[in-house]
């Protein structure tokens, strides 16, 4: 059986043994990362990527963690991403800064790996339940990660695991806009050679898959855009 997307976390800082000693400890734990050496970098890879959440340095060379998180939080794409920044400033009124910028969460260093991981597992399994194995539904759409079971108006929904895996990624952000190349990093993260009318072709299925007569199409071509599931249109 087809797991669900593993979660991506977005690196954003300098020194290059913080972001190996993050990267290989991510990895190890079953999520994708992604990695940027400065502010100017992390801002464009959050939102191309949109990842499942960012670990924020404060100090970061020509564009502050402060100032990233405030540009992130007011970035219709990036704002709803839970943000851990990293510290190495610990009094109380840095804190409430950061907080009152957006931060979700705040780690200083020196720091527990194992607190961190800890830490970052609880802000995306609040932001995004389907990726924790909870009963997600929308509208009159559920999803059951665990079962790995889709159903409509209580109706179970007979979808191949590479529709499940589309439905778990539009189910966990509703109304979102999806680009293709996104769904592809999502839905089929280690396979390079897959192309853009593969995502047409599947998105094709789970719509046919999931309408029902005298019901919404809860699938939404944005022209030039890509897909969203959105039952409000």
């Amino acid at each position: 059986m087809a797991s669900l997307s593993q979660p991506t976390v977005l690196i954003v800082e300098d020194e290059t043994s913080q972001v190996e000693l993050l990267k290989f400890n991510f990895e190890k734990s079953g999520y994708n990362t992604l990695v940027a050496m400065d502010g100017e970098e992390g801002l464009l890879q959050a939102e191309e990527h949109t990842p499942d959440l960012i670990i924020l340095d404060w100090m970061l060379p020509e564009l502050s963690g402060i100032e990233v998180c405030r540009r992130l939080k007011r970035n219709e794409t990036t704002r709803a991403i839970p943000i851990l920044m990293l510290t190495a400033r610990g009094e109380e009124s840095d804190k409430i800064r950061g907080l009152d910028t957006g931060a979700d969460d705040f780690v200083v260093k020196p720091y527990s790996v194992k607190e961190l991981l800890a830490r970052a597992r609880a802000m995306i399994r609040r932001s995004n339940p389907i990726q924790s194995g909870e009963v997600v539904s929308y509208g009159d759409i559920t999803l059951d990660s665990d079962q790995h079971k889709a159903f409509r108006d209580g109706k179970l929904i007979k979808l191949g695991p590479t529709e499940f895996r589309l439905l778990s990624v539009f189910i966990g952000r509703p109304g979102r806009v999806w680009s293709r190349d996104q769904l592809l990093e999502r839905v089929w993260p280690h396979d390079l050679d897959i192309d853009l009318r593969t995502v047409d072709v599947h998105v094709g299925r789970l719509r046919k898959a999931i309408k029902q007569p005298g019901k919404t199409d809860p699938i939404r071509t944005v022209r030039a855009a890509g897909y969203s599931l959105d039952l409000d249109v």
